[in-house]
């Protein structure tokens, strides 16, 4: 690392990704003693605003130029949402860690006065696919931009009778409520969240994950190890109707071949990631080698 007494955390601009690094930069400054400062950066994603990510190819799209920053030396640690991060890193970096989860649910955001939405705002197939399950009439359309702009669309704008946010997001934005719209949490049966949703994932080098691990939340890294092991296996990234989630005992699985799936987990199945991932997948029917 640059310095043993500051660490320059590289995070994206919107407002989100601000919230959560401030969470980092405040945890780092208080488990390790050291300063702290933010370099923001402007990802492909964020000034593509306009692509589909499904069309384009979602993997790396928002933590790319975040991770050139590291390995240039530019900084030490960089700031994920993790469910933006594929399942392959390059080879000198590495997940050190994780804030402990927020909720990791999905939340419906419906427009005021409608009960079952006709046309539903959503760029991801994940949630396109299981939303289909819940409204079997809807159609769906894309939407792009950050939680406030998703929301003025669909309370403001009416472009759409329905979105889905992330729980986790609205919550560190200290958003609670939104005129002309009514929030709905979905449970897992419902929704499987993406892998690692709710999760703030903190990137290093190599050589410097084990400082920054030791003062992460071990229950999480153990579960989204799992989620990311299933993600690596099936090659998946954003763009892929794929869901993993796992709880203390329980995988939450969906895909669009197989539809949604749960399992009972020992603790020796989550210590054991990347072969629980593969003896699973085959269970489900997956040709893993």
């Amino acid at each position: 690392m640059q310095s043993l007494k500051k660490l320059i955390l590289v995070t994206r601009k919107s407002p989100l990704a601000l919230a959560q690094s401030e969470q980092v930069a405040a945890h780092l400054r208080v488990s390790l003693g050291v300063d702290t400062e933010l370099l923001k950066i402007v990802t492909t994603g964020d000034q593509r605003a306009e692509w589909s990510l499904e069309k384009q190819g979602g993997k790396g799209l928002f933590t790319k130029e975040l991770e050139d920053a590291l390995l240039r030396g530019e900084a030490d640690v960089a700031v994920h949402s993790c469910k933006d991060l594929p399942g392959l890193l390059p080879d000198s970096l590495a997940v050190a860690g994780y804030l402990p989860r927020e909720d990791p649910r999905d939340m419906l955001v419906l427009r005021e006065g409608v009960d079952a939405p006709r046309l539903i705002a959503t760029s991801s197939p994940r949630r396109r696919l299981q939303l289909s399950m819940l409204f079997p009439e809807a159609k769906f359309t894309e939407i792009r931009g950050n939680v406030d702009t998703r929301l003025r669309k669909i309370g403001q704008d009416h472009v759409a009778d329905a979105t889905v946010l992330a729980v986790a997001g609205l919550r560190r934005l200290g958003i609670g409520g939104w005129k002309g719209v009514v929030f709905h949490p979905l449970d897992c049966c419902h929704m499987v969240p993406a892998v690692g949703q709710a999760a703030i994932a903190l990137q290093t080098r190599n050589a410097d994950a084990e400082r920054i691990r030791s003062v992460l939340d071990q229950r999480t890294f153990r579960a989204v190890s799992l989620e990311r092991a299933f993600q690596a296996a099936l090659g998946g990234g954003c763009q892929t109707a794929f869901a993993a989630h796992v709880t203390a005992d329980t995988l939450w699985f969906y895909h669009h071949e197989i539809g949604l799936r749960t399992l009972p987990l020992s603790d020796a199945q989550i210590d054991n990631p990347a072969e629980t991932a593969r003896v699973l997948l085959t269970h489900f029917g997956f040709p893993i080698s």
